[in-house]
């Protein structure tokens, strides 16, 4: 396992990630969790159980042949560590938690940011989850050219000159 706790995050290399044909049929969950304290919104927001963990204090481990996509983990993670990522018509899509203000706008180019701020590349708002509720954050989704990328976006910019 890369070293996290000097850096503050995982390597990809670090991810458990479903199969390509998966992520090709629907948004799958992913999980960036690493923190073993108690917590488990992702596994109570789940209506598949499709997250499991050993005990209040384990990682979450997702079923990916179970998981829908619906995206209830992303919102409720307090953490900020769980993600939709999916392959549709030759396009990678990421749904990620957002809690900055304010929201982009369904349509907006955006900065396409890694797990350490650094732009990897320029995606499109496909569609924007609200805010429900002071413990939920709002979720994101865009869309890029470049596949790979679901592994690697992790948050996005909005580009100034939108506004």
């Amino acid at each position: 396992m890369s070293d996290y706790l000097r850096t503050g995050y995982l390597d990809v290399s670090d991810l458990e990630f479903p199969d390509e044909d998966i992520v090709k049929q629907h948004f799958v969950a992913v999980t960036e969790c690493v923190q073993e304290i108690p917590c488990n919104p992702c596994v109570e927001s789940c209506p598949v159980s499709a997250i499991k963990m050993d005990g209040i204090n384990g990682i979450p481990h997702i079923d990916f042949e179970k998981c829908i996509g619906c995206g209830n983990c992303v919102a409720v993670c307090p953490g900020l560590a769980m993600f939709l990522v999916n392959i549709k018509e030759g396009k990678g899509r990421v749904s990620l938690p957002y809690e900055m203000l304010p929201l982009p706008n369904k349509g907006d180019t955006v900065n396409l940011l890694d797990r350490e701020g650094k732009k990897v590349g320029i995606g499109t708002v496909i569609g924007i989850r609200q805010i429900e509720k002071d413990t939920t954050s709002s979720v994101i989704t865009v869309e890029f050219d470049d596949t790979s990328l679901i592994k690697v976006v992790r948050n996005i910019e909005v580009v100034k000159n939108e506004r």
